[in-house]
């Protein structure tokens, strides 16, 4: 039976990474996207070169009806390759990050992050649960800008709600067989971070302020999530993993 899995987000970044990881493990990925549609289909071009198999699914999350422009596409993708609208694994992994600092932070920035970053993930996990097969996984993405003081407080704010949502839904849907987790990555290469970007300065910089001495790679996050996914997370759930190389664990002597 084909495995199957939607990546919110899959567009680009650790979604990218994440969407190719499980492509690679076998599934059949469901790759959404907001407004950047060349994006995805890099994303599924990716996956298909290496042997995979995936499909768009559009939907703008934060928008009146999102929830249900996302299931009709992505139920008729499923039906359209597996003859049935069935899912293994949910990756809620789509954010947004705004200027949000206490000095910026407008009622309105705040709703929009809300909005994407934290009613978005409870309501699509909402929808997926009678798609959900017996002992499926659903694995949450969020930062480590909620266990470290960081000035974007409505950002972290914002992320701090997939965490509790994780560690009650699995203890709902654990008789199922079904693990819920959060992945927390910490300071990573993608664009969501271009100040980062091209600049080895303040990578180096950055990176000093992990255990591992570098900044994360997309990869790095997938990795971890393609084993909460798999067969082998099967006895972790209702946990927050921390995917950031050690970052601010204390000072070093």
């Amino acid at each position: 039976m084909t495995r199957t899995a939607l990546v919110t987000g899959a567009s680009r970044g650790i979604g990218r990474a994440i969407a190719q990881r499980l492509a690679a493990d076998g599934a059949l990925v469901a790759v959404h996207y907001g407004e950047n549609e060349a994006a995805a289909h890099e994303t599924i071009a990716l996956i298909e070169k290496q042997g995979g198999r995936a499909f768009p699914v559009r939907a703008l999350l934060g928008a009146p009806g999102d929830i249900d422009t996302l299931f009709a596409a992505l139920e008729a993708g499923l039906r359209q390759w597996t003859g049935q609208a069935r899912l293994d694994v949910l990756v809620n992994n789509a954010a947004i990050n705004t200027p949000s600092s206490i000095d910026e932070i407008t009622p309105e920035v705040f709703d929009r992050l809300i909005a994407v970053n934290a009613k978005a993930p409870l309501f699509i996990t909402q929808r997926v649960l009678p798609l959900l097969n017996d002992g499926g996984r659903i694995v949450n993405v969020s930062t480590g800008a909620t266990r470290i003081a960081l000035p974007e407080v409505g950002y972290s704010m914002s992320k701090a709600p997939v965490e509790a949502l994780s560690r009650s839904l699995a203890n709902v849907v654990g008789p199922r067989g079904i693990t819920v987790n959060t992945v927390s990555p910490g300071p990573t290469l993608t664009d969501m971070n271009p100040w980062m970007q091209d600049n080895p300065q303040v990578q180096q910089m950055v990176g000093s302020g992990n255990a591992i001495p570098r900044v994360g790679q997309p990869a790095d996050v997938a990795d971890v999530v393609g084993f909460l996914a798999s067969e082998a997370g099967r006895w972790v759930t209702g946990q927050v993993i921390d995917a950031s190389g050690g970052c601010f664990l204390g000072p070093r002597m």
